[in-house]
């Protein structure tokens, strides 16, 4: 097939083209060429702003195309109305933050999706999912039948610019006394970028359409199984200390980005966020790799990052001891 990515060269859209080439496709990534330029050269590349160089698409066609770089309901549309006569197939990477609410576990692809507080705001920040839902309907209204919507819940793995995942199996590795939060037992869904680019890739070889709900795994998934796991992939000595949600709320510990994959469970518009349904994707073909996996290869992977990185996410380790020691002694 001849396969056009928007993007293609940061995390998801870079192992979609890895994916695409190794199964002889013939790739196009259209791009700024900003990041990783000459990653692929077995893919064309083209360069330009989807704002403004579309037109450097023209005359060219495609069997299908794969945005994994859109966020402005704006600029999809101008993509899909640009595409539509030239590539029949369109999948969007939208988000299960496309939802209004997620209070309760079980959300399917036909809950009530979220709304835009300030008509025609464009700021990603604040309006990540409510963006990602006009995307939806841009993307939509250009293709009708031909439109692949897949709505993932944290994408994980090697790559991942965001170290929302990476910051538990390099923090396990270390070994010692790692600071957990709230309950093992509750339920978390992360899905590896290889995982979903190559199931992306098998419903654009079959000409799937429609709405996916795409995280994992399969079989639930803990978080304490998850740690367990990265435990196992770095065979190190870590012992966890769970400490309650109340204790690391009163010492304004952030949820999700300060102890990643961490919702508090008082906050019931994202009690269910990491247990959507999974079913209609599970029968669409999705697999997973075990979570061991993942952990080993994105600590591989880290590795070659250097000490100068900066995270974007994670617990700083003075403040992991110190709230350890409060934790033992109160």
């Amino acid at each position: 097939m001849r396969i056009l990515v928007l993007g293609g060269t940061v995390f998801l859209g870079r192992h979609t083209v890895e994916l695409a080439l190794e199964r002889g496709h013939d790739v196009t990534m259209f791009n700024r060429g900003q990041s990783n330029p000459g990653l692929f050269p077995g893919a064309e590349e083209v360069h330009g702003d989807r704002e403004r160089d579309l037109g450097r698409l023209a005359g060219k066609s495609w069997d299908a195309v794969i945005d994994t770089s859109g966020y402005v309901p704006r600029v999809v549309g101008a993509s899909a109305r640009a595409l539509v006569e030239s590539v029949p197939h369109y999948t969007f990477i939208s988000s299960i933050s496309a939802y209004a609410s997620m209070p309760t576990p079980g959300l399917t692809e036909d809950a009530p999706l979220g709304k835009l507080s300030e008509p025609g705001s464009e700021d990603i920040g604040k309006d990540y999912g409510p963006l990602k839902v006009l995307c939806e309907r841009e993307v939509q209204a250009a293709y009708r039948a031909g439109a692949l919507i897949i709505r993932p819940g944290l994408i994980v793995g090697p790559h991942d610019p965001t170290d929302r995942f990476t910051y538990w199996p390099v923090r396990v590795a270390e070994g010692g006394e790692v600071l957990a939060p709230g309950d093992p037992a509750r339920q978390v869904q992360v899905i590896d970028a290889r995982d979903l680019a190559g199931w992306n890739l098998d419903l654009v070889e079959r000409g799937v359409t429609g709405v996916f709900n795409a995280t994992g795994p399969d079989a639930p998934l803990t978080m304490g199984a998850m740690l367990d796991g990265c435990r196992a992939a770095t065979e190190s000595d870590a012992t966890f200390s769970w400490a309650a949600e109340d204790f690391l709320l009163e010492r304004k510990v952030t949820p999700w980005s300060e102890l990643p994959i961490w919702l508090p469970q008082s906050n019931e518009g994202t009690r269910g966020m990491l247990a959507v349904d999974v079913s209609r994707a599970l029968a669409a073909g999705l697999t997973f790799r075990p979570i061991e996996d993942t952990a080993r290869d994105t600590l591989a992977w880290h590795t070659t990052r250097g000490e100068s990185h900066e995270w974007r996410a994670g617990m700083r380790r003075d403040r992991e001891r110190e709230l350890l020691s409060e934790w033992r002694g109160r």
